[in-house]
């Protein structure tokens, strides 16, 4: 049976990278996927950990190869997600997370219909305001276009499979986890795990 594919999407602020990162340290059987983007590295990010940083004749050539599950362009750089390396890693049995928008999440649904996508939810616009300020890096006219951007993200929200707030951290850890672990336990992943076992309790 092949692994879970996890999508995780979220309006900026509303603690997604967070939550994503907690979740991956507790549940080690979830492997994130690496986006490949063709904006240059940032101070302290790693080429194949952060990112896989290529040129933008690389990025087109994957492009043209089929090679991403889903793409976009984001303030004139262009990012992807490595089909091959999913299907690979999935065909092992491990599970994938995917960390996109909403618009990539959409792809992904398209080609992949057994994904689970998860939305990430702030509890209030106003807590989602209160965390933007609280950056401290962005000026009121680059907070008020990410509030502009967030209610467009959000008016996605019920075209995902789950909903979390995330309002109290851990319990929206704890609802991250409490999906994965459903997603496990579902008839067609355990049907072929205990397969012997079924077949010895159903035995007349």
């Amino acid at each position: 049976m092949s692994g879970n594919l996890f999508i995780v999407s979220a309006p900026s602020g509303a603690g997604k990278s967070s939550l994503v990162k907690a979740l991956l340290e507790r549940d080690p059987a979830i492997r994130l996927s690496i986006s490949y983007t063709t904006r240059a590295p940032r101070p302290g990010e790693i080429d194949g950990v952060h990112y896989h940083f290529v040129s933008r004749e690389e990025f087109s050539e994957r492009l043209g190869h089929s090679e991403f599950l889903e793409s976009a362009e984001v303030y004139g750089n262009y990012y992807g997600t490595s089909q091959p390396w999913i299907e690979s890693e999935r065909a092992a049995g491990r599970d994938i997370l995917l960390e996109i928008d909403w618009q990539g999440a959409a792809q992904v649904r398209r080609l992949v219909p057994d994904a689970l996508s998860i939305f990430i939810l702030p509890p209030s616009i106003d807590e989602l305001r209160r965390r933007l300020q609280g950056r401290g890096s962005d000026s009121e006219e680059v907070i008020a276009r990410r509030m502009a951007a967030a209610r467009e993200d959000i008016s996605h929200c019920l075209e995902f499979d789950y909903l979390v707030v995330n309002d109290q951290f851990e319990t929206a850890l704890a609802e991250l986890q409490a999906i994965a672990r459903a997603a496990r336990l579902a008839i067609q992943r355990q049907q072929s795990h205990l397969v012997g076992l079924l077949e010895d309790l159903m035995r007349r």
